[in-house]
């Protein structure tokens, strides 16, 4: 299973937030670059980067921290936040970011998701947010009427390459994910399904390994990382290494989901 540390960027800084609250933000580190090598060096092979500020404004804003993080590893990254029109999506996969996620327009513009697939193939992931199993929208500052298992079987049939699944109440909390939705949001659709949310320990990545063969292939942790709770060397030790081991960034890889 892959495990992926996620960097999460608000004005420039690495954070984490407190189920999504943006007045509950803890800064980890001011150099994101830095982190970003040091969970390569440590055998990160996919990197989630999250631009928080621009979930909230609606257009990337973090541009210059990204791209610096593109170029300072030698690993695929991956980044979501603000991703709304065709625009912000180029204009990330131009500066070598591997997959890009949207969100907020798979429930507003489900049209151009589809539009977005096949243009840019295997490249673009879907953002699934939920709050007691709705979805968030707008850097979750908005909850939608909309069903995540519901958003979830119509965008697998639009040519995604992957959904992650966030449990807003589990974000941030250490309090461990939500298997129960993975499960039945996992066996609605055939394409991947990543994990995020809560993940506090070795033990709660185990439990997300069994439920790889409903289709759980990957889990982002975020706060358990940088608070020690959980070791990422120890972590793919115990998981394996994962599906992106061997893959370089830009490769365009339709293996990989």
């Amino acid at each position: 299973m892959d495990v992926i540390p996620a960097i999460d960027l608000l004005e420039g800084r690495c954070v984490r937030l407190y189920q999504g609250d943006y007045g509950q933000a803890q800064t980890f580190d001011e150099n994101p670059v830095e982190v970003a090598r040091q969970w390569v060096a440590e055998g990160a092979s996919l990197l989630h980067v999250v631009d928080l500020d621009g979930a909230r404004a609606g257009h990337p804003v973090n541009l210059s921290a990204i791209e610096a993080i593109v170029r300072a590893v030698d690993v695929p990254v991956q980044v979501g936040g603000g991703l709304r029109d065709r625009t912000s999506v180029a204009t990330l996969l131009k500066r070598g970011v591997q997959r890009v996620i949207l969100g907020t327009v798979a429930v507003e513009q489900p049209d151009l998701v589809k539009q977005l697939c096949q243009e840019f193939p295997e490249r673009i992931v879907v953002g699934i947010d939920a709050r007691n199993g709705r979805v968030a929208t707008r850097g979750w500052l908005e909850t939608s009427e909309v069903a995540a298992t519901d958003l979830a079987e119509g965008m697998a049939s639009s040519g995604i390459a992957a959904i992650i699944y966030t449990d807003i109440h589990r974000d941030g909390t250490l309090q461990g994910p939500n298997l129960e939705s993975l499960r039945e949001l996992a066996s609605r659709v055939t394409i991947p399904v990543i994990a995020s949310g809560g993940i506090s320990s070795v033990t709660d990545l185990l439990s997300l390994l069994a439920l790889e063969p409903v289709g759980v292939t990957g889990a982002i942790v975020g706060r358990a990382l940088y608070t020690g709770d959980i070791s990422l060397k120890e972590a793919l030790r115990a998981v394996g290494p994962g599906r992106w081991q061997d893959i370089p960034p830009d490769s365009g890889s339709s293996t990989i989901a």
